[in-house]
């Protein structure tokens, strides 16, 4: 048996869709009728293009799929749903695995389940969720989400790198604050490794920004060095590749800057884990904060 679960974006909404009308279509008749089933491909696809979504694949066939919304306080799991043929068969647990690496950054996950099926109320408290809310015909269900981790060498940086690059969709900026050599370059190549780009990821400085095509299809990733832009405006002039909005552009040293590139961003703070300024490099620890911007 193969199982494959990866984030998607608008190119997916067919099988999003169909596996979305199936999975709801098989459960029990409800009043009033769940939202899902008036879902269309254009309204998925747009769902799809601004936030994304998940998609599992088992043994080459689509069965189950998510589609993602930030909000104020979480990132909302909307549409979830596994095909009654593959039920069973842990492509349930699997999307649950893929959500919590695809929403880092983000301070909890919510969904919405119906109150008249209390299984499917279990299911999420099994993993973690709690109610928080009760609005009939719904019950809200949260579950906090790490939002710092310790990385105690280049290893563990990168893949925590690689963990953020299944988290992000074209579009997304990635805003890296830290000292020199904290760790924002390593971080950023197993960025590049999770997006699957081209290319070996290297400190942008002396060419400002760098563009690493997708191999897989996916976004391309740009790597810039925001050290000596005046502004983020100076983006324009540097002839790139791609559109930011085909795009995960990473900024280092960009705080300040690129607030006003993106709607919405994540920003990742890498600081010493130690207080002693001594402590040889390569023993000492790096503490990585994350957290999602909106608006």
């Amino acid at each position: 048996m193969s199982l494959d679960v990866g984030r998607v974006g608008a190119e997916a909404a067919t099988d999003v869709l169909s596996v979305i009308r199936t999975a709801f279509a098989a459960r029990p008749t409800l009043d009033p009728p769940a939202d899902a089933l008036v879902e269309t491909e254009a309204s998925v696809a747009a769902e799809l293009r601004a936030h994304g979504g998940l998609l599992a694949i088992l043994d080459g066939e689509p069965v189950g799929a998510l589609l993602l919304r930030p909000g104020a306080d979480a990132m909302l799991v909307r549409r979830f749903g596994v095909v009654p043929t593959a039920q069973g068969r842990g492509v349930a647990k699997a999307l649950v695995r893929g959500v919590l690496d695809a929403t880092l950054g983000h301070a909890a996950l919510a969904v919405l389940a119906r109150e008249e099926l209390p299984a499917t109320v279990a299911f999420w408290e099994g993993h973690g969720f709690v109610v928080s809310e009760r609005r009939s015909p719904y019950v809200e269900l949260r579950r906090p989400l790490d939002t710092s981790w310790e990385a105690v060498d280049a290893d563990e940086m990168r893949a925590l790198g690689e963990r953020l690059g299944r988290s992000v969709h074209a579009g997304d900026v990635v805003v890296l604050t830290g000292e020199l050599g904290a760790g924002k370059t390593t971080l950023t190549q197993g960025l590049g490794i999770g997006l699957g780009v081209r290319g070996a990821v290297t400190s942008p400085t002396f060419v400002i920004a760098r563009v690493h095509p997708s191999l897989v299809g996916g976004p391309d990733l740009v790597h810039v060095d925001a050290y000596r832009l005046g502004g983020i405006d100076e983006l324009d002039d540097l002839d790139l590749d791609t559109s930011l909005d085909d795009a995960v552009t990473v900024v280092e040293w960009g705080a300040g800057l690129v607030e006003g590139l993106a709607e919405s961003r994540l920003e990742i703070t890498i600081t010493r884990a130690l207080a002693d300024e001594s402590t040889d490099a390569e023993l000492d620890p790096r503490v990585v904060h994350a957290r999602r911007v909106h608006g």
